[in-house]
């Protein structure tokens, strides 16, 4: 056996953005380069290579059961709108690993958690788009699963804690979304929604960092922050991969690793373990 893997929900960026050309401020930095240089140092970071990682992407949102990927040469799902030609041309050839996903549900059916398998889904960009920076030459088999469509954290909590033995596999598990999400306000920089989203996401970052029981309690209870729905709009399928992370901490600590802003507006990556 492996050591456990340790488990990251990442942030994926919004769209193609590693592919486009952006403004540089006064310090010559476009305004995804931060997240750019830690996607890229995520593989020094984990410190080894697993055999498969097991992909939650907040962009895989509406299966009424978790759902894992079957198709051994996963195509491209190019879930974005009115960009540049050339972001539709982009291609990440990783293999899928079909063990990976017949354990996936055989771990889940073990705790009576219903699944389901798809075996046409390609990677959507809460996937290729990260991936393509931390192992760009496609090397590492990826492993697709679902969100259910309820979206409520006590589900994505307990599908994250079926999951957990895989850690001692030999298999990492991302859970990649965004700790902000709100689409109506993401260009703007209005100073009370800027409040808004830095409360939030300091308040995540708390809960994560508390005790494995302590931390399911508040991220259950996510909606009670009065802050918490400004941030996610139109919907929190972005937030919902941070659960499914959380859940395979499998009681051990979480730590906010990464931290930037988008017009002022913060988002997070954490690890786990």
């Amino acid at each position: 056996m492996s050591k456990k893997f340790p488990v990251y929900f990442i942030p994926h960026g919004g769209g193609p953005w590693p592919f486009m050309e952006f403004p540089k401020n006064e310090q010559g930095k476009g305004p995804w380069d931060e997240l750019g240089d830690f996607l890229r140092g995520l593989d020094k970071e984990i410190g080894r290579r697993p055999k498969a990682v097991l992909v939650v992407s907040g962009h895989w949102e509406k299966e009424p059961v978790p759902t894992v990927s079957t198709a051994a040469k996963p195509g491209m799902l190019f879930d974005y709108y009115n960009f540049p030609p050339h972001t539709y041309e982009l291609s990440y050839p990783a293999p899928n690993s079909l063990e990976l996903a017949a354990r996936a549900r055989q771990l889940l059916s073990a705790e009576g958690i219903e699944s389901a398998e798809n075996a046409e889904r390609g990677f959507d960009h809460g996937v290729f788009i990260p991936f393509m920076l931390i192992y760009p030459e496609a090397d590492v088999p990826l492993t697709m699963i679902s969100l259910k469509n309820t979206l409520d954290a006590e589900s994505h909590l307990k599908i994250g804690r079926a999951l957990a033995p895989l850690r001692d596999e030999d298999v990492l598990i991302i859970a990649s979304g965004m700790t902000y999400h709100n689409m109506r306000k993401f260009r703007t920089a209005e100073p009370d929604h800027v409040a808004e989203a830095i409360r939030f996401d300091d308040w995540l970052a708390e809960a994560v960092e508390l005790p494995d029981e302590a931390r399911t309690a508040k991220l259950s209870a996510w909606e009670d922050n009065p802050d918490a729905r400004a941030c996610h709009v139109p919907d929190h399928d972005h937030l919902v991969p941070l659960f499914v992370a959380a859940g395979a901490a499998a009681g051990e600590p979480g730590k906010r690793i990464f931290k930037t802003d988008f017009l002022g507006k913060p988002y997070s990556a954490y690890r786990f373990g």
